[in-house]
């Protein structure tokens, strides 16, 4: 997996010119914690406030976004003191590679935190090799009889 911790820099710079208008601090990228299990790998982002309604997981190929929104609660004739909590439009983009399934990705919002399940593609998980056994003889019988065969097919 990889991630982007910035995302497009178009985007960063509006991000910037919208803190300096509004004079409001918004976060540049959701904190996340990844790890991985035998069920693949784990992604937490911390979403404190965050609507659970406004949080929108997609997948697309080999990218997972997550967006979220978060509004202030200052609003109409208050006369905002101090504005450090962060608000707006939350973004993050995960990069995932081919051995991990992207349609399986599932969900779950519980306490400010989002977490995400990616699990492992089936192709990519290690599979056991049934190993049958057979007596030394017969496959030096079996291979005699192709020689034999090669050698009919030369002579004819």
């Amino acid at each position: 997996m990889q991630f982007d911790p910035f995302g497009d820099p178009f985007r960063q710079l509006d991000r910037m010119a919208q803190q300096l208008v509004s004079g409001a601090r918004t976060p540049l990228r959701m904190p996340m914690d990844v790890w991985k299990d035998e069920a693949g790998y784990h992604v937490e982002l911390d979403l404190p406030g965050v609507d659970p309604s406004s949080v929108d997981v997609t997948t697309e190929r080999s990218a997972i976004t997550v967006r979220a929104e978060r509004s202030t609660r200052a609003a109409g004739s208050r006369e905002v003191l101090v504005a450090e909590r962060p608000h707006g439009s939350f973004v993050r983009q995960l990069q995932i590679g081919d051995g991990l399934d992207a349609s399986g990705v599932s969900a779950d919002y519980r306490d400010g935190v989002l977490h995400l399940l990616v699990p492992v593609a089936p192709s990519a998980q290690p599979r056991r090799v049934q190993v049958s056994r057979s007596d030394r003889g017969d496959h030096h019988e079996a291979a005699t009889g192709a020689e034999q065969g090669r050698e009919a097919v030369s002579a004819s």
